[in-house]
């Protein structure tokens, strides 16, 4: 029962807060107070930064921030997302909310209703239209910066900090972020360089997360019962099983006591144990593992389905659905299974016959309404789509997936398992991270279906329960900046504001905030500034004229008959040579066209301020360069590059982007020079379209580390050879101009998908193009789309009309089948 005063204070809120109020009143379940908390920042116009766990509810206080531009009649909001399949996730939830016509999609490779009031889109689309100063961003209010700790990402983490130092610095931000162990770090950045953020982070999960270890077919809690999560006091029958060195009947004998003891006053919600082991051998030590089926089995039992098993291969996830089936595990009723073939045939019915045969779509199909499925990057990505609908439908019970499901996909499910707790990093198995696990089993507990989420670690061969006891009571996900300058991004700030504002723009970056804290705020001391002293000069303009020039002599006059006084006692010789050099300065002054200005002195009162301002802007800037300063450093050597190779004119500040560098700043990637230079040179100038589009593959490809280097066996002869062996050597020449100048290399072509793109390109058949790619579907339509970013690109900005012509052409031809397919 309330209080009398928690009803008025509640009441007072509602008063102050009402589109807070009106808005919660829709809502199926009462905001959390960190949500109603940074709803009201927003209603008061304040930007925020919310820092809660996966499930927590952050995407509400985003949907707030579009309510909000709704309830105007010109307001935008613009809601980005690290990922296309996040970004056609929202979409599809924002037309179910506000209506097809006020809701649009930018993605790169999908354009619906740009012009829209509410327009989601992935971060890269949002950078690219503000450097080019779209009319879109007109009536701009909020933009939602949804998974905003992806800025940690190493290859696309920049994105996220240019679009955030950008911005108009009217538009309010919203950041959502999993719970990172700097939010507070990061807020006082955001506040920085954006202005009145409030930070707001919840370590409360909406749903209570059980921890358990499966030892054979037992369930055993990670946890003493009665000492909680908050002590990370590990259950001592597990301590004794990693410590046991006795035979396996001493073992079995304890865990029996333990069990039945549990039993005994269980928790109604606690799984129950799984079947009979087999009686092995007395002298066994070793602790036998369930097999996946069987795992499945004991879930479904226990009523913990569905469930994400989470396996750090994509073999073994595709392993693991095969193992399911042919244990003829089926977890589906008919009506079901009737549901889910309905569901899978409507939403593949644009695939061709043949295609599906390739893409084994029938045994997929099988296996979805048998209830199971694989999710990773290798996936078409339509089935993936399909994967994650059925799931939240509740028709598929157990998706065997890669960590890339952790990543904002909204598919919570009731249990996580964990088979393995290390994984393998391209270059040896390590340990995962305790963010890493707290994204895993983050998944685990729906909110409104679910009382409590289960994470489920399988015990394995010297598995330490001490050490997933630490990983899952730690929050030390902490928020590092992967910002560096690039080409691309150097050129665009040089056009947009010079390059001293472009290195104080940079200076204000988190990269190197946590470099050196203070920078960042003598940089904006320093922006301030600058608007100060503008305002001083106009203040000062005289129209009889130069006064900067005249107070110049003003203030060298006044300081040499200062120290003329107080150095009263220096040689003749000295005094008699300051007292001509006075006169002079008199004589001058009084000859100066502005001396005769009868506003003379008001003039000179703010050329006074200007000057004093100026000489502790100059200090601030001098204490900037005695700091770190290693971003800023680092753009100086990209815009040392840009000089030599033609792209910047002029000299110290004064510098202009010449026609080259007006073609680089429409060029984003990670080789942007070297597509830049190829243009300019002419190199592709003799390709057909299937050509351009296997050099294309070669720009954009990242060969995982796992892979095979294939080399350049197989790539397309004729002109194609020719034009990649000088785009190589043309790689070769920047790549010791960059070392010269001490920036990071860049990597060379990667021609593995060469062959592959230029068959599919002239019309070849999906079978045989994933045989010559050697990867799965999904990884070819993913580099498909990114060749198609690279081409787009190319077919504005090329000034060779031919080779226009032909990456259009070549974008038709790359845009076809499985790849032109979206299901959005």
């Amino acid at each position: 029962m309330t209080s009398h005063a928690e009803r008025y204070a509640a009441a007072r809120s509602a008063a102050e807060h009402p589109q807070t109020q009106a808005f919660s009143a829709q809502q199926r379940f009462d905001l959390d107070p960190f949500q109603v908390e940074a709803c009201q920042a927003l209603e008061r116009g304040r930007s925020v930064l919310v820092a809660a766990p996966t499930g927590a509810g952050k995407t509400i206080v985003g949907e707030f921030a579009i309510h909000m531009a709704m309830q105007t009649a010109n307001d935008k909001a613009f809601y980005t997302t690290p990922m296309k399949a996040l970004s056609n996730q929202k979409f599809r939830e924002l037309v179910d909310a506000y209506g097809a016509d006020q809701v649009g999609l930018l993605t790169g490779d999908t354009n619906i209703n740009g012009n829209a009031r509410i327009v989601v889109m992935t971060t890269e689309v949002l950078r690219n239209m503000l450097y080019a100063d779209s009319d879109a961003l007109r009536g701009l209010r909020y933009v939602v910066m949804d998974e905003v700790h992806y800025l940690a990402d190493r290859f696309r983490g920049p994105v996220w900090e240019e679009v955030i130092l950008h911005l108009p610095q009217d538009v309010r931000l919203i950041s959502l972020s999993a719970t990172v162990s700097n939010a507070e770090e990061f807020g006082d950045w955001l506040d920085t360089v954006r202005g009145d953020t409030d930070v707001i982070v919840s370590e409360i999960r909406p749903v209570p997360l059980e921890q358990h270890v499966l030892v054979r077919d037992d369930l055993l809690p990670l946890f003493d019962d009665r000492a909680g999560v908050a002590t990370a006091q590990v259950n001592q029958e597990l301590s004794r099983l990693r410590s046991s060195s006795g035979p396996r009947h001493e073992s079995n004998r304890r865990a029996q006591e333990y069990r039945s003891n549990r039993h005994a006053g269980r928790h109604a919600q606690r799984p129950p144990r799984g079947g009979k082991r087999p009686n092995r051998g007395a002298d066994e030590r070793r602790i036998e593992r369930m097999d996946r089926p069987d795992v499945v089995r004991l879930l479904e039992r226990a009523n913990l389905l569905p469930a994400i098993f989470f396996i750090f291969s994509r073999v073994g996830c595709d392993a693991a659905v095969q193992q399911v089936r042919r244990a003829g595990v089926r977890l589906t009723t008919a009506e079901e299974r009737a549901e889910i073939k309905a569901i899978v045939d409507d939403r593949t019915r644009s695939l061709q016959d043949e295609d599906l045969d390739v893409l084994g779509f029938w045994e997929w199909r099988d296996n979805l309404e048998r209830g199971v499925a694989a999710h990773h990057a290798g996936l078409l990505p339509a089935f993936k789509e399909v994967v994650e609908e059925l799931f939240q439908r509740k028709l598929v019970k157990a998706v065997f997936a890669t960590e890339t499901l952790a990543l904002g996909i909204n598919m919570p499910a009731r249990t996580v398992v964990l088979e393995k707790m290390e994984k393998f990093n391209g270059e040896a198995r390590v340990a995962i991270t305790s963010g890493e696990y707290t994204q895993l089993t983050g998944r685990a507990g729906r909110r409104g279906i679910d009382v409590e989420g289960h994470a489920v670690v399988q015990w394995t061969a010297g598995m330490d329960p001490q050490a997933v006891a630490a990983l899952a009571s730690r929050r030390t996900y902490p928020l590092n900046s992967s910002f560096r300058p690039t080409y691309n991004m150097a050129v665009n700030l040089i056009d947009r504001f010079g390059r001293e504002r472009a290195r104080e723009i940079l200076e204000s970056s988190f990269a190197q905030f946590q470099a050196d804290r203070a920078v960042v705020g003598l940089a904006r001391k320093v922006k301030d500034a600058e608007e100060s002293l503008q305002g001083y000069r106009t203040a000062m303009k005289c129209e009889h004229g130069d006064f900067p020039d005249y107070a110049a002599i003003r203030r060298e006059l006044s300081d040499l008959e200062k120290k003329n006084r107080k150095d009263a006692a220096a040689p003749r010789a000295v005094r008699e040579k300051r007292m001509k050099k006075i006169q002079g300065l008199r004589t001058r002054m009084q000859r100066h066209s502005c001396h005769g200005c009868p506003d003379r002195e008001a003039h000179a009162r703010w050329a006074e301020r200007y000057y004093s301002l100026k000489r502790e802007t100059d200090r601030t800037r001098r204490q900037i360069e005695t700091r770190t300063g290693t971003v800023a450093r680092t753009f100086d050597r990209v815009i040392d590059v840009l000089q030599v190779v033609g792209y910047l004119d002029g000299e110290g500040g004064d510098l202009a982007l010449t026609e080259a560098g007006r073609t680089m700043r429409r060029i984003y990637g990670e080789r942007d020079l070297l597509v830049a230079e190829a243009l300019r040179n002419n190199l592709w100038r003799n390709l057909d379209a299937p050509s351009l589009a296997a050099m294309a593959s070669c720009l954009v490809y990242e060969p995982r580390r796992d892979e095979q280097n294939l080399g350049e066996r197989g790539l397309p002869r004729g002109a194609f050879r020719i034009a990649y062996d000088q785009t190589m050597r043309l790689w070769v020449e920047l790549d010791e101009l960059e070392h010269d100048y001490g920036l990071p290399r860049t990597e060379p072509l990667a021609p593995g998908l060469a062959a592959a793109m230029h068959n599919w390109t002239r019309g070849g058949s999906l079978d045989r193009v994933l045989v010559d790619a050697d990867m799965a579907a999904g990884d070819f339509v993913r580099w498909s789309k990114q060749t198609i970013d690279l081409l787009d690109q190319l077919s504005i900005v090329a000034e060779d009309d031919q080779l226009a012509r032909t990456a259009r052409r070549a974008l038709d031809g790359v845009r076809r089948g499985i790849v032109a397919y979206s299901a959005v």
